[in-house]
């Protein structure tokens, strides 16, 4: 299977993703609150249908983080679907990696997607009980 990777366009937010998060039943997240106001990250696609999308933020530290993956709820072929989220995160890892990170951290609950970052050689590291935002 041959897959189309793209950077994520202004109009991906509403027209893509927003829809996906709520399809899991997740909040989806303010656009100000991902990088480069939702457009820093990317999106696996087969021929026109967009299948995953995540993002990496960079820090001016040695830490990139690489998170918010979301996927077409729709798109149930398999292996497919396995093979598109694991290039999805390989390929933000290695932008990570490219562009002079040193470490790359994500904050991961489902099961699922925690074995999918192991596969391309994240580790675990705490378990982590409680998330905290405060907002401005």
């Amino acid at each position: 299977m041959v897959f189309n990777i793209q950077p994520l366009k202004e109009t991906d937010y509403s027209d893509i993703l927003v829809g996906w998060w709520e399809s899991w039943g997740w909040e989806p997240p303010h656009k100000d609150f991902l990088p480069d106001n939702g457009t820093g990250g990317i999106c696996v696609f087969e021929d026109t249908t967009p299948i995953c999308a995540g993002f990496l933020y960079t820090t001016n530290s040695g830490v990139a983080w690489v998170d918010w993956i979301v996927s077409n709820k729709e798109y149930r072929k398999k292996p497919q679907r396995q093979q598109a989220i694991g290039l999805l995160i390989e390929t933000l890892t290695n932008i990570a990696k490219n562009t002079g990170h040193k470490y790359s951290y994500a904050l991961i609950k489902h099961r699922g997607l925690i074995e999918t970052y192991k596969t391309i050689g994240y580790i675990e590291a705490d378990k982590y009980t409680t998330e905290m935002i405060k907002v401005f």
